[in-house]
């Protein structure tokens, strides 16, 4: 397959999208075997736990995507963990998280996810969000799909189409970090109509918003751009919108900062 970089046809995104999927059930083999093991794991320079499913997952992950897309440059978190990170990248950039939600894979909580992202200009244009353990596999480009009992491993089958939902009468149900929820987070819930709030690990979060489980994520607490380009890229394609507080668009490939996102709210439709 070839694609038309940075400006990719919708079709173009759709595919990539089930590409990502296919990669990302591959790499959750290896991290499967090791959830089921009595694995140890490592502290990095920036106090965050790793383990050898990072490591065995963004290996295969990052092969497969020098295989399908050559030359496109990756920034992917172990390996920004050895090697540090440019100051700049390409208009055209792959985003990987071999497991979001590393604490919740320690803790076998079963909400961690397989992330890959592709930005263009500054914009998610596909993604894949994979959750072997819960067996949920989200992906996104043109449009949203969702397989559900999608085992690790398993070929790509057909899946239903995600569309956010129109906001409840009763109030928004909120997605909420269930390790980050802070001061600033709450005073945004306490000023709008929430019915429900739920806490949940990894980028699931972004996924549910986009398959009309919930309505808003509200986000102040640290996260980098490889936790977050994959949701935001189903969650667009599911008829979402990630912005920051003030409304502005939120964009990725600012290495500047070290490629460490700002607070962002996820919106199932317009902000409220």
């Amino acid at each position: 397959m070839t694609f038309t970089l940075p400006d990719p046809t919708d079709t173009e995104r759709n595919q990539l999208s089930k590409l990502f999927a296919a990669i990302a059930s591959e790499a959750a083999v290896a991290v499967m075997e090791v959830y089921d093991s009595a694995f140890e794991t490592r502290t990095k320079a920036d106090y965050s736990p790793v383990s050898d499913a990072d490591e065995r997952a963004e290996e295969i992950i990052l092969a497969r995507l020098e295989e399908a897309l050559p030359g496109v440059p990756v920034l992917a978190e172990e390996r920004a963990a050895r090697e540090g990170l440019a100051e700049k990248v390409a208009e055209s950039f792959l985003l990987v998280d071999p497991v979001d939600g590393t604490k919740e894979f320690v803790q076998r909580k079963g909400d961690f996810t397989v992330n890959i992202a592709l930005i263009c200009g500054g914009k998610p244009m596909a993604g894949c969000v994979y959750a072997p353990a819960r067996r949920e596999m989200y992906f996104g480009g043109a449009e949203a799909h969702m397989i559900d009992a999608f085992a690790p491993g398993e070929g790509l089958r057909e899946g239903r189409l995600l569309k956010t939902r129109s906001y409840p009468a009763e109030g928004l149900t909120a997605m909420t970090s269930s390790s980050h929820l802070d001061e600033r987070t709450k005073a945004f819930l306490s000023a709008r109509k929430i019915a429900s709030q739920t806490g949940i690990g990894s980028s699931l979060k972004f996924c549910w918003v986009a398959a009309g489980k919930a309505d808003v994520y509200p986000r102040w607490g640290p996260t980098m751009e490889w936790d977050t380009a994959a949701g935001h890229a189903v969650l667009n394609a599911a008829g979402g919108r990630m912005l920051k507080p003030d409304g502005s668009p939120f964009t990725y490939g600012n290495g500047a900062a070290g490629f460490k996102n700002g607070p962002f709210v996820a919106w199932g439709g317009e902000p409220v």
